[in-house]
């Protein structure tokens, strides 16, 4: 297989699909977000030129390589599956995330900000943000959901190399922060509440503006350079015959990476094309699945417009489960009108059977996923188990989003049987 090159241009599925609109609490938009990035929000343009300093940044580790992941086909017996993995973990902070963190910082830097906040979860996307920063001699302060803030303390470790603040939220720093601490001292945290004080951060110095991790239309389609390298490499892999059903699978939290992924190839399956969709989500915090689609807003303090997605409601706080990417209570509006309308499906996992898929994959594969990445690598088993026992053939890429040697903790509490599973249970 050819080594193929880093697009020059993002792909906009806004060109094909009309997503509903944000409501609500428009005028904040502009004074927390660069004018670059509400374009790019807002744009059908097919197609979005990627700028030259942002590709040679990208360079530094894309395009990522597509795997076969021959030895685990083996384990599982498969004889009519082939299983891909397009791995997204060899970047510099080793997820997915610094691909629209770095578009972001470009936007912020040219428009003349000095400070970035955002919020993260289980610290991928805040390590992403911070690196970036870095390159782009930005500052970032980063609002850390609390429970990860414990939970994984080598996530902040590696934001402090790059130079950024770490704040656990809830935090006293802002005044949403304080409530919530008021009304409990002992917070576990949650992205809802950690966006919410990122946007008030941002809110009040014109030299300070936010960047989100996904949701928007604009980080998902910073993603599809995933979409759009892993395309190109199918087409140039001999081993996948005309027979086989194409199946893409990732997980969601908040959506951006499995949208990355999957857009570049929704138009073909919307014309015809024989290609399955399939995204993994927690139980615990499962917003697709259990969840109303409907507009709600997108962080806890309801300071963001609303938007039209599948939602738990702004007030849900997940429980602490390990894959803390994925403790969102909603969906980008682009996943969730897909999953709406059919053209994706989506499915739920515990924790403690996606650490025993993580733990296969690792035996088998040498590369220890993160917690979120477990989630589709239980799919992409129980997928190809299943064409197996039909006879049927199919070929799966996952979208491998991260490592987790900064999650052992997670692992060690499977391992020694301290995990515990928790079911969300809707409140009516």
């Amino acid at each position: 297989m050819r080594m193929v090159e880093v697009p020059k241009a993002f792909y906009n599925i806004q060109s094909v699909l009309d997503i509903p609109p944000p409501k609500g609490n428009l005028d904040i938009l502009p004074k927390i977000f660069p004018k670059g990035l509400l374009r790019q929000e807002m744009t059908k343009e097919k197609y979005i030129p990627i700028p030259k300093e942002v590709r040679e940044l990208y360079s530094l580790w894309r395009p990522t390589p597509l795997i076969r992941a021959r030895r685990l086909e083996q384990f599982l017996g498969l004889k009519n599956v082939k299983i891909f993995y397009k791995r997204e973990d060899t970047s510099p902070t080793g997820s997915h995330k610094p691909n629209t963190a770095i578009m972001q910082a470009y936007l912020a830097k040219k428009e003349g900000y000095i400070t970035v906040t955002t919020e993260t979860g289980a610290g991928q996307w805040g390590s992403a943000l911070a690196f970036a920063c870095n390159l782009l001699s930005l500052n970032c302060r980063v609002y850390m959901v609390r429970c990860s803030y414990e939970q994984k303390p080598y996530r902040k470790t590696l934001m402090r190399i790059f130079g950024a603040e770490v704040v656990p939220s809830p935090s006293n720093r802002t005044s949403v922060g304080r409530k919530f601490l008021k009304a409990n001292p002992r917070h576990p945290g949650s992205l809802g509440i950690a966006i919410s004080e990122a946007i008030e951060d941002a809110s009040n110095d014109e030299k300070t503006c936010y960047a989100l991790g996904s949701v928007l239309n604009s980080v998902l389609m910073h993603q599809t350079i995933i979409g759009l390298e892993t395309k190109e490499q199918l087409n140039e892999i001999s081993e996948i015959d005309a027979s086989d059903e194409l199946v893409l699978v990732g997980c969601i939290g908040g959506g951006s990476s499995f949208g990355g992924f999957i857009l570049p190839f929704v138009e073909d399956k919307l014309k015809g094309a024989r290609i399955r969709f399939v995204a993994a989500e927690p139980k615990a915090c499962p917003s697709v699945t259990k969840g109303e689609y409907r507009y709600d807003y997108g962080d806890s303090a309801k300071l963001t417009p609303m938007l039209k997605m599948y939602t738990l409601g702004c007030d849900f706080v997940p429980p602490p489960i390990h894959a803390g990417g994925l403790r969102y209570h909603g969906m980008a509006p682009i996943i969730s009108l897909l999953a709406h309308r059919s053209v994706i499906e989506v499915r739920a996992y515990h924790q403690t059977e996606i650490f025993k898929a993580g733990i296969t994959f690792a035996k088998c594969e040498g590369i220890v996923p993160a917690p979120e990445t477990c989630h589709e690598v239980k799919a992409a088993i129980e997928l190809a188990l299943e064409y197996e026992k039909a006879g049927k053939r199919a070929c799966i890429v996952m979208n491998f989003t991260g490592h987790g040697l900064l999650d052992l903790k997670g692992y060690e509490d499977y391992l020694d049987g301290k995990l515990r599973d928790v079911e969300y249970k809707p409140r009516y």
